[in-house]
């Protein structure tokens, strides 16, 4: 008894020093609360923490166009994030996460034990809250003890805050996870191209595993290091049974790749983006990059990548027709695996889609290259037969081309095949518009934007040539001429130092100044050729220089250059002098394209626009468009440009922010540049342009509602093709940043109007016939020609023809019957040959 009466002394001494030793120790740590109460930020702003979500821009039918901003980062809900990354998220940091308050006390012990023997809080024991807050609500200081403190307090109120749930979606969405990811959603896009719903337990325990070292374990900064820490994880997996044995081993015999991926992008377009970032960051600054901006634009994402690849199309078939250039560089490669090799050759850039490959064996009828992206292609001798360089005969075999170790670019078509390519010294542009409002439907500025920024779209201003023309030719028709009026084609010549003025005449240098040095002005046709007398319908649809000069001296410089304005073109870049008739304007695609709308949409001058509409991160709509509508009959017409529905994160619909627009009211009217006459006349010539002129390689898409104009300026430095039907204007330019002639044969019609078919094959596929109907105004007679005084271009000598009905020449017959107007034989404009 005296025994075990001591023993229950001692126990229930023990007990007390216990009991003491827990109230002091509490004591000490409300103490210690209390204390730093003061320093701890309000946990519940958690609840309403704004990520920093980068600016997206998407298609007007919800396609991801671009991603801008300094942070990768995509927030998920708790619903969205897939339940193999919550275990492996769990199995690499917290396996009790669901199971304490927001502090794992075992681990909090050992931390403690081991800062007071090293005097240092080096240990973990972090749960997943004490993490979040760390590196969401603490900044760093020196004293890791109190901030270790200031960790735990932090956690156990988080955990009163929020729910589970909640703490564990805002870890996945704010964690930093290497490369400028942020969150688990945009780490799965940079580590692996896909969303993160697609990622499957080795990647999910990948992605786990980098938490711990983010710089260092990710699979770019090291495959080694990543590939260790995976294994560490999914071990831990298997151990709390959140995987089988085969789960296990498949996960663990997954390669580990060290490829980085963009973002999601859907359809890429940089191009757009960038212009959509230039447009709203005056207003928005940086907070551009950070604040979730969501931007709906009106490019449609189809078209978008027709506009792409026609682009691309067109300056590779330019580049092929003049040569091949050589090898891009040698790579030694003996002995390496396919993997190495593509790792090699990191520093030459996929161009365009064009994919930088070595040459790995050459045989008598093909080669094989292993390219950037680890794949092997076999090149068939019909992909290589364009290789000839300059002076040199078509090759025979392979090897007249390649070598192996040779560094080439090659474009892949059919599985296993590629194309031989070079990256093209020239550049294309490609542009269209909703004539109706403006809207840019699709849009490329250059061949590849990461390797030129420089959008050709807004910023190269370049001579239009002869697809200058029709602006002209509408003038002409405004100041009393007619498609039926004859106009000398002959030589002229303007002498040294006597430039046309605006009034249109020829005045001589001022006297007592000393004349410069110059060459007398000859203008020609492209032919080099002379014509005689030319109705003003042939020489647009045949694109005769001289007739146009005579035309614009005729109707004055000034009044041609004042009237073309009306068309959207500055008058800045307009020369002065008849040299303008010849397109010598310095213009930019896009301000073409704006012209040649005017036409399309019968005659009013819309603005072109690409931002429809803007949200802020919570899906609230904060800016819409409103363009101005071109409306010749407004009596029904619904908006046939109005997006569908979209469904973005968190925004409403297009159905939700504007319906269509049923004739809209005087102020959302796009302003009159010309007749609806008028531009139903030049719209008429422009569709014999295609029918029997310089256009008429598009008469390969098979439609009759088809007008545009090619245009090839001096010396073959630019080609042009601008094109229209009434529901779409598109135009397309090919040349040289540093201007120079593209070469010989090249003008508009081969160089840049395939281009452009190539783009309309797709934007008018399954799309019927449509012409806007004759106006009020138009005048149909017959013309009565003397074929005698024609050359081959010679006319029926009864024909009809389109007329102003204010500009009716003198005599018309049988107007006043309800007949056809006839018009006596036409009349001609000539003027002395200098």
């Amino acid at each position: 008894m005296p025994v075990i009466t001591r023993l229950n002394r001692r126990l229930r001494i023990a007990a007390t020093v216990i009991v003491s030793l827990a109230g002091l120790i509490g004591l000490a740590f409300l103490s210690t609360y209390y204390y730093l109460k003061p320093t701890l930020p309000d946990v519940a702003v958690l609840r309403d923490v704004r990520l920093q979500v980068p600016l997206r821009v998407y298609s007007r039918d919800g396609r991801l166009l671009a991603q801008i901003g300094d942070q990768r980062r995509v927030p998920v809900t708790w619903e969205e994030i897939p339940t193999i990354v919550v275990k492996a998220v769990l199995a690499a940091e917290d396996d009790r996460f669901f199971e304490h308050p927001g502090v794992d006390w075992q681990g909090v012990v050992r931390a403690v034990v081991v800062a007071a023997v090293t005097m240092e809080a080096t240990q973990g024991g972090s749960t997943l809250t004490q993490q979040l807050v760390r590196t969401t609500l603490i900044t760093k200081e020196k004293q890791q003890l109190r901030r270790k403190l200031r960790e735990i307090f932090l956690a156990l109120s988080l955990e009163n805050e929020l729910t589970k749930q909640e703490i564990f979606t805002l870890f996945v969405n704010t964690q930093f996870l290497g490369q400028r990811s942020y969150g688990f959603a945009a780490a799965a896009e940079t580590y692996f191209g896909k969303p993160l719903a697609e990622v499957d337990a080795s990647e999910a325990a990948l992605l786990a595993g980098i938490l711990q070292a983010p710089s260092r374990q990710n699979p770019v900064a090291s495959v080694e290091q990543a590939t260790d820490r995976r294994t560490y994880v999914l071990r831990r997996m298997r151990e709390l049974n959140y995987l089988d044995d085969d789960q296990w081993r498949v996960a663990m015999d997954t390669p580990v790749s060290r490829e980085l991926h963009g973002p999601s992008v859907q359809v890429d377009a940089p191009y757009i983006g960038e212009m959509v970032r230039l447009a709203l960051y005056d207003k928005y600054g940086d907070k551009l990059y950070s604040d979730g901006f969501q931007v709906v634009t009106t490019v449609d994402s189809r078209l978008q990548r027709a506009a792409d690849i026609a682009l691309r199309s067109a300056v590779l078939e330019y580049d092929r027709r003049h040569g091949w250039r050589g090898r891009s560089g040698r790579l030694a490669f003996e002995g390496d695996t396919d993997d190495a090799i593509g790792r090699s050759l990191e520093e030459f850039p996929v161009i365009g889609g064009l994919q930088p490959a070595v040459v790995f064996t050459v045989s008598g009828g093909d080669a094989t290259v292993v390219a950037r992206n680890t794949r092997r292609y076999r090149l068939p001798m019909e992909a290589l037969r364009w290789a000839r360089a300059d002076g040199k005969p078509v090759p025979a075999a392979p090897r007249d081309v390649l070598a192996t170790g040779d560094v080439v670019y090659v474009l892949p078509t059919s599985a296993g095949d590629a194309l031989l390519a070079q990256p093209p010294q020239a550049q294309g542009a490609i542009v269209a518009l909703d004539p109706v409002d403006g809207a840019i439907i699709a849009m490329s500025g250059g061949f590849d934007y990461h390797a030129s920024k420089f959008n050709r779209v807004i910023q190269a201003r370049r001579q239009p040539g002869s697809s200058f023309k029709p602006f002209i030719y509408s003038a002409a028709l405004e100041a009393g001429f007619t498609p039926a009026s004859v106009v000398l084609d002959a030589p002229v010549v303007y002498e040294a130092n006597q430039a046309p003025t605006d009034a249109g005449v020829v005045e001589p240098p001022v006297e007592g100044e000393e004349p410069e040095e110059e060459e007398d002005w000859r203008p020609g046709n492209d032919s080099g050729r002379f014509y005689g007398p030319t109705r003003l319908r042939d020489a647009l649809v045949r694109s005769r220089n001289l007739v146009t000069i005579r035309v614009m001296r005729q109707i004055g410089v000034g009044y041609a250059r004042e009237y073309v304005q009306r068309f959207g073109l500055p008058k800045e870049h307009i020369p002065a002098d008849l040299t303008a008739a010849l397109g010598t304007a310095q213009l930019t695609p896009m301000e073409m394209a704006n012209g040649f709308a005017v036409f399309a949409n019968g005659g009013s001058l819309v603005k072109p626009y690409l931002i429809d509409r803007v949200f802020g991160a919570d899906g609230k709509l904060i800016n819409q468009a409103e363009p101005q509508v071109a409306c010749n009959n407004c009596g029904g017409r619904a908006d046939a440009t109005a997006p569908p529905p979209l469904s973005l994160p968190g925004t409403v619909s297009a159905a939700d922010v504007g319906g269509s627009l049923l004739g809209p009211p005087e102020e959302g009217r796009a302003p009159r540049a010309i007749t609806e006459a008028n531009a139903w006349i030049i719209t008429d010539l422009l569709r014999d342009v295609v029918r029997r002129g310089t256009g008429q390689r598009a008469r390969a898409l098979g439609r009759n509602d088809i007008a545009g104009k090619t245009g090839t300026t001096n010396d073959g430095r630019d080609a042009w093709f601008s094109g229209f039907t009434p529901d779409l204007v598109a135009t397309a330019w090919v040349g040289f940043d540093q201007e120079r002639p593209l070469g010989p044969e090249e003008e508009g019609a081969r160089t840049a109007l395939p281009m452009w078919i190539y783009f309309m094959r797709e934007a008018l596929a399954g799309r019927p016939e449509r012409r806007l109907p004759m106006p009020d105004g138009v005048v149909t007679a017959r013309v009565n020609f003397d074929p005698g005084a024609f050359g081959e271009d010679a006319p029926p000598a009864s024909d009809f023809e389109y007329f102003l009905a204010d500009h009716l020449p003198a005599g018309v017959q049988g107007a006043s019957d309800g007949g056809t107007p006839t018009v006596p034989p036409a009349q001609r404009y000539e003027e002395p040959i200098f």
